[in-house]
């Protein structure tokens, strides 16, 4: 059976199911909508958390990333799994016992000001859209390749999809999606793992064949293979950085702190009854995370030597186009992959000096890998439904923030106070479809390939949440003025640097190049600067202003001892 029936078939069964579900977990009340009722298990909880977390970035980008950048790419594996150790042991256990299930409510109630609720809900707002642009793109770019349709339709395709299930079943239909969309992905990134690790290395397991000799009789390891390769092409050596060591910190920060600011993995926290379980599906979905973390480095390692093999050809003299792999003129048809032909010898050569002929995207390299294996079409389907798994399941979550921020934050605890539950459910919806659109957008026309997009999205809650919610938990006399200046000033400075050298609806105003960058420090990792800032003007201005009310002081001197609480606060 050829890929693209193999795809549709595999596709169309996971499709099946998650709408199954949607609809046997559809919500009746704004509680179901919010936070799933506050019933779900906690290994089910730990489940969604990973497949939430696990976006298109983790799935789709980051061995494309570390693939293309070797010992730089480690920024995006550092940053990710520091991050989520931060939330889930320094930041969920508070939040949850203050008993607000959304950022903008926390930081509304915790600096006694409206002003400060509808900053949050724009940051929160501003945010998501960013990092759901990076999953609506890695949902366009596995339907242009795997069921042939234009990235324009891929996307608008997996705008239905999240359509039906975030607006129908809200958080209780997400939560228990996103458990079924993890066992597809995990089981998708780990096939041809294992696989592709045992034809090169001949070890079973991807993290020790990473490590392991090459099984064609050398002797010699992967790594040292990698290195030798790169240097031949004008690279620098895979386990050696070429990044500047300030920008690697400033990255790695950047991602870190911003994980712990994301509004839609915070609110995983009140999906369950109480705050130990809260914590056990912290733990259990650090083990269901590092199973794809672990395994990231090695996939990337394998599908950068054979993608240089198999264009290059075994002798490094280049491989003819006529005679080239299937997979190279299927990418070709998308847009992501494009052939020049400088010398006009007809054959292909990737180099990164001038005798490049080759433009590769780098978020194809998972997708591509089963195909430049050459394994069997079934695992080339079972890849595309993981990847769609890993960007519908964040999507989802993502649309949820967004809905939540506008019907329960803006509308419902500020703008109007008196509608009901079921008018608050409606609005909700309302606001999610309105999301989903917006995404699709964004998708269709993004500002970077998707682990690109997802670290500004997580520099901008650097810059803006992380400071406020550690303030808003360790600083009991912080007041809302310097909250509020502190955000304005940490999300507008980390947002305007990144349009003036990312640009979004216009041209970068600066070229993105390192020697333009304010002291060294990439977009990518400028919102780390924007959270110093934020810092920094908080504390000049609560210096200037008077301390937090009394009553405030000691509603954060209770929150800091989390242990014992059990039901989380009903909205």
């Amino acid at each position: 059976m050829d890929i693209q029936t193999l795809t549709f078939i595999l596709v169309g069964i996971t499709f099946t199911l998650y709408i199954g579900i949607a609809i046997w977990a559809r919500a009746g009340s704004t509680n179901d909508f919010y936070v799933a009722g506050g019933g779900v298990p906690p290994l089910a909880n730990g489940m969604a958390t990973a497949a939430d977390w696990m976006s298109a970035a983790s799935f789709i980008s980051m061995a494309g990333l570390i693939s293309f950048l070797g010992y730089d790419g480690g920024v995006y594996l550092m940053g990710w799994t520091g991050g989520y150790v931060l939330l889930a042991l320094c930041l969920a256990p508070y939040l949850r016992k203050f008993g607000k299930f959304t950022v903008p409510d926390f930081i509304g109630d915790r600096y006694y000001s409206q002003t400060a609720r509808v900053i949050a809900v724009v940051c929160a707002i501003f945010v998501s859209f960013t990092y759901v642009a990076g999953q609506m793109r890695g949902v366009g770019v596995v339907f242009s390749r795997f069921l042939e349709v234009d990235i324009t339709w891929g996307v608008i395709i997996g705008m239905a999809i999240v359509f039906f299930y975030a607006v129908l079943g809200g958080m209780k239909g997400i939560t228990y999606t996103q458990v079924a969309q993890y066992c597809v992905l995990i089981f998708a990134f780990l096939v041809p793992a294992v696989f592709i690790s045992i034809l090169m290395t001949g070890n079973p397991i991807p993290q020790l064949g990473f490590g392991g000799t090459l099984s064609d009789g050398s002797g010699v390891y992967l790594l040292d293979k990698l290195d030798g390769l790169s240097t031949e092409l004008g690279f620098a050596e895979y386990t050696q950085g070429s990044k500047p060591m300030i920008d690697v910190f400033f990255i790695t920060a950047a991602l870190m702190v911003g994980t712990a600011g994301l509004p839609h993995v915070i609110v995983r926290f009140f999906t369950v009854p109480k705050v130990s379980d809260a914590r056990r599906s912290a733990g259990y979905a650090l083990v269901f995370i590092a199973l794809l973390y672990t395994t990231a480095p090695a996939v990337a390692a394998f599908a950068r030597v054979n993608m240089i093999n198999t264009i290059n050809g075994e002798d490094g003299s280049g491989t003819l186009y006529s005679q080239a792999p299937s997979w190279i003129s299927n990418w070709e048809t998308t847009g992501l992959i494009k052939w020049e032909d400088k010398n006009g010898d007809g054959r292909m050569f990737y180099a990164k000096d001038d005798r490049n002929e080759m433009k590769i995207d780098r978020d194809i390299m998972v997708l591509a890998n089963p195909e430049i294996a050459q394994l069997p079409n079934w695992v080339v389907a079972l890849v595309a439904a993981g990847g769609l798994a890993a960007a519908l399941s964040t999507a989802a979550g993502l649309l949820l923030v967004i809905s939540t921020s506008i019907s329960h934050d803006l509308l419902k605890r500020n703008l109007m106070p008196n509608i009901s539950d079921k008018q608050e459910l409606m609005y909700a919806r309302i606001a999610a479809a309105c999301a989903v659109c917006v995404a699709g957008y964004l998708g269709i026309n993004p500002p970077g390939f998707v682990a690109q997009v997802v670290a500004f999205a997580f520099g901008l809650a650097a810059s803006s949440f992380f400071p406020a919610i550690i303030l808003g938990i360790f600083h009991k006399r912080m007041n809302r003025e310097g909250a509020l200046a502190g955000m304005i000033v940490g999300i507008t400075f980390t947002a305007a640097y990144i349009l003036i050298y990312k640009g979004v609806f216009f041209e970068p105003l600066i070229p993105n190049k390192p020697e333009n960058w304010l002291f060294g420090i990439s977009p990518e990792g400028i919102g780390t600067l924007g959270m110093l800032l934020n810092f920094a003007t908080a504390f000049v201005v609560h210096k200037m202003t008077s301390d937090a009310p009394k009553e405030v002081q000691d509603i954060v001197e209770t929150i800091r001892y989390p242990k014992g609480v059990g039901e989380a606060q009903a909205h």
